[in-house]
């Protein structure tokens, strides 16, 4: 278990409030001791998983931070979380685990609204123009992205405002209006209109760069990422022969660093703004042996093997809720000899796991790698071989 020496560095006065960090309180090689009990727990029918990959620096390790806004009774502007099971909001100033720059970002955003008269919105009425903001920032570029999300596509005095928050954070290389109408708990609506910048900001992974829109999933942790990825891959047994398909594809992270090692890579997403970012980002890194297609990475696979087509390697990265019966099956019917299974929710996992085992794949290998400090959440890669 690889990390730093720091114990309780500091403590954080949102912690009983907040409820996004559930190990707050507890020393960090004793988080990643409680993390590697739950993963063998739940995965004992499987084998035992590796010694759980640590962070160096448990800290500021978020690249996206998000922002909910509102006034108190008294009319004082607040910013920052949902008060745990609550529509509450908890006001924070600094996050332990969250980018500083991005935080400041928010703080002075918070600071600039009353002089611009620009309301925050109320979920009750309906009434108010702020009703979120969300920063993401580039690690290894250091190009930031701030993403004001308001409930009409007017904001006044834009461009002062866009002016006055550059002045005090001249590091913004990007602000976007996000256009959220809806009476929904969903943080961004479906339209975006950049006030400032390209719309974008890019960043570095694993050699590759990615272009990342105010939509696009992109991991959180890039410094845990490159070493979740760098296990897939070597859990991939890759040779350059093969045809690999990278399904729930988001941006083309997987697949585009998988695509220097393989043949062919095949991506697969049903987002429509993903798969339009993974393919300017396989033109970016000049990777010609890759094709993203937009649409369900189940019925596409099954379609494959209806056609007689083969896949040596199946990378599938859901999301926590895991997959389901009809992506399994359709993985199944293709019949690669390899998988490689990335998790973010282990309960899911052990589930989907089970459904493989049954039809015949084999657990070879499992890493977990803490992603998330502080919080319960932990990453598994998992490779299945096909039984013979």
């Amino acid at each position: 278990m690889e990390t730093k020496n720091n114990k309780n560095i500091t403590t954080c006065p949102y912690a009983k409030k907040c409820g996004g960090c559930q190990y707050q309180g507890i020393d960090y090689a004793a988080q990643l001791k409680k993390k590697q009990k739950e993963m063998n727990k739940l995965l004992k029918d499987f084998g035992k998983p590796e010694p759980i990959i640590g962070m160096k620096d448990p800290l500021h390790y978020r690249n996206k931070v998000h922002a909910v806004f509102g006034r108190t009774r008294k009319g004082e502007i607040v910013s920052g979380t949902y008060e745990a099971g609550t529509h509450k909001i908890v006001n924070i100033d600094e996050c332990m685990i969250e980018d500083e720059i991005s935080q400041s970002i928010i703080r002075t955003i918070r600071g600039l609204l009353r002089s611009f008269k620009i309301r925050t919105y109320d979920e009750d009425t309906g009434y108010g123009l702020l009703r979120h903001v969300l920063v993401r920032r580039g690690f290894a570029t250091g190009q930031v992205m701030a993403v004001l999300v308001l409930s009409s596509p007017i904001l006044p005095s834009k461009n002062n405002f866009v002016k006055a928050l550059r002045k005090e954070h001249p590091e913004i290389t990007t602000v976007v209006l996000n256009v959220n109408d809806k009476k929904t708990s969903m943080v961004l609506g479906e339209r975006d209109i950049v006030l400032y910048g390209k719309g974008y900001i890019e960043d570095i992974l694993c050699g590759c760069t990615f272009r990342i829109s105010p939509q696009s999933f992109y991991q959180v942790n890039p410094v845990q990422t490159e070493r979740l990825y760098q296990t897939a891959m070597d859990y991939a047994e890759l040779t350059g022969k093969e045809r690999v398909i990278d399904a729930y594809c988001g941006i083309g992270t997987i697949g585009m660093v998988a695509a220097k090692k393989v043949r062919e890579v095949i991506g697969v997403e049903l987002n429509r703004n993903a798969v339009k970012d993974a393919r300017i980002n396989a033109k970016l890194n000049q990777i010609k042996n890759i094709a993203f297609y937009e649409g369900d990475a189940g019925r596409f696979m099954v379609s494959m093997a209806e056609e007689g087509e083969k896949a040596d390697v199946v990378f599938m990265d859901p999301p926590r809720s895991g997959s389901d019966e009809a992506f399994l099956s359709s993985v199944i019917r293709l019949a690669p000899k390899r998988i490689v299974y990335v998790s973010c929710g282990p309960d899911t996992l052990a589930r989907d796991l089970k459904y493989l085992a049954r039809n015949g794949y084999q657990v070879r290998k499992m890493q977990p790698v803490d992603m998330f400090g502080f919080t319960e959440h932990c990453e598994m890669v998992v490779q299945l071989v096909k039984k013979r």
